[in-house]
């Protein structure tokens, strides 16, 4: 595919990018500051500005497409959208929620009026409520999966709740798959060694990601696997890896971080309490980078 991805640079981006890349896609990266990838095209351009995403959307991606001579550029056969404020304490609570909910308008926006029907947005896990909540927020059950409410108090989450309902406005009006990924914390390659260690000792830091981590790799797999698939209108997934982010076994979790919560469902000794099993049974995702490939949990 011809791809646009705004944010490409960012820390999921520049590992889902080269992943595109690598299983045979063209990328236009839309950022402010240029990939480190010699296969990657780049443009420059602002997402909360409209006319510079309509300008983008409809645009050669390099000098080669000039050789085609067919009269103009290509539409892109599809977008993926991270280009965001990452998280709150970056900037301001208001502007975080501008430029993160204007901008995925501008983008949505611009796509579907030039007839782009595939496009990829990243949400967040923190639509459910529990990351960045003032004092200890527990999920209503176990595992998180899709159908948990999505009930935030805090201007990022927030905007990642606007951003999907205005994605699932788009994909209701157009027509087009419009997919949204709820995507837990990004581990990149050499955080297990510098994280992971932290993550055994003291557990109780990932209580506010439910125990959930999302490879940046795995997370390319995603992105790829939500491209090829076709048909499913509007439509959102947990991205994350298949076992928490720590080693105790869930019986230990739940005893000690949520004894009082409901469990819905029969896990795993160690099965990802933030669930990827949609992600898994309807698109086919299996993890090539589990933490323990990387990192060995202490001896108990």
């Amino acid at each position: 595919m011809r791809i646009l991805f705004t944010g490409g640079s960012g820390k999921a981006g520049r590992h889902v990018v080269p992943y595109l890349l690598d299983h045979g896609h063209q990328v236009l990266n839309i950022d402010r500051v240029p990939l480190d990838d010699p296969r990657v095209d780049h443009l420059d351009a602002d997402v909360t500005d409209p006319g510079q995403m309509f300008d983008a959307f409809s645009t050669y991606a390099n000098m080669g497409e000039l050789d085609r001579g067919e009269g103009g550029p290509r539409p892109f056969d599809a977008v993926v959208h991270f280009a965001a404020i990452p998280r709150n304490f970056v900037t301001t609570d208001a502007e975080t929620y501008r430029i993160n909910t204007l901008g995925t308008y501008n983008v949505l926006n611009a796509a579907t009026k030039l007839g782009i029907k595939k496009i990829v947005f990243a949400s967040s896990e923190t639509t459910y409520g529990i990351c960045f909540a003032d004092g200890v927020a527990k999920p209503d059950f176990l595992p998180v999966e899709e159908d948990h409410p999505t009930e935030p108090a805090d201007s990022y989450a927030t905007s990642k709740v606007c951003n999907e309902a205005t994605a699932k406005a788009f994909a209701k009006r157009t027509g087009a798959d419009i997919y949204g990924l709820r995507i837990g914390n990004v581990i990149e390659p050499h955080e297990y060694a510098t994280d992971f260690p932290h993550f055994f000792e003291q557990p109780e830091v990932r209580r506010r990601n439910v125990f959930c981590y999302i490879d940046a790799r795995d997370l390319g797999q995603i992105v790829d696997l939500c491209l090829a698939t076709d048909g499913r209108g509007y439509d959102v997934f947990n991205a994350g890896n298949d076992h928490n982010s720590v080693h105790l076994t869930n019986a230990e979790l739940i005893e000690r971080f949520y004894p009082d919560v409901e469990v819905r469902r029969e896990l795993g000794e160690h099965e990802a309490l933030y669930s990827n099993r949609k992600i898994r049974e309807e698109l086919g995702f299996k993890e090539n980078h589990p933490w323990h490939q990387y990192v060995s949990a202490p001896k108990r």
